[in-house]
């Protein structure tokens, strides 16, 4: 096994404690992140987006939480990983199965460079968003407005002391 495999079960296993911390040590202090929710670049905004989400959920969804992933590859320079997240959405309270597939880019120190995360927005906006997600989620409109109130929401995250 590939270091930055080790790096991959690492990150992953800690997501499925919630432990943001050991999730945020695995990137780079340059390290990019984007998904269809975020854009996020250096270690402090990417560590503060999973501080936040496993916060919200210890708080708001802990008793349905739940992590599985697979697939974990990589080599020199990227890695792959599968990963499904069972969870209650914060601002619903809606329940979320959301699938998703990981790239990975390291440095050679063996710390996450860029992440780059797939998954069925529509899918995801139908789940946690119930009937706006449903008949909005496919347009660019809803996704612009969750990205927009998701930064803020980091924004006001990455502010508390």
């Amino acid at each position: 096994m590939h270091a930055h495999q080790t790096t991959l079960e690492r990150f992953y296993t800690a997501f499925a404690q919630l432990d943001a911390d050991t999730m945020a040590a695995c990137y780079a202090p340059q390290a990019q992140f984007e998904d269809a929710v975020f854009s996020l670049r250096g270690q402090r905004e990417v560590g503060g987006m999973w501080r936040m989400l496993c916060a919200a959920t210890r708080t708001q969804g802990r008793d349905v939480w739940k992590l599985e992933f697979s697939g974990l590859q990589a080599d020199a320079t990227t890695g792959q990983a599968h990963w499904e997240a069972h969870y209650r959405f914060s601002a619903t309270g809606r329940l979320v199965h959301n699938r998703i597939d990981s790239s990975f880019s390291f440095n050679p120190q063996g710390l996450i460079v860029n992440q780059v995360d797939r998954f069925d927005f529509w899918a995801w906006s139908r789940q946690a968003l119930g009937t706006p997600g449903l008949l909005l989620g496919w347009t660019p409109f809803l996704r612009t407005q969750v990205r927009r109130k998701a930064a803020a929401n980091l924004q006001k995250f990455l502010a508390k002391p």
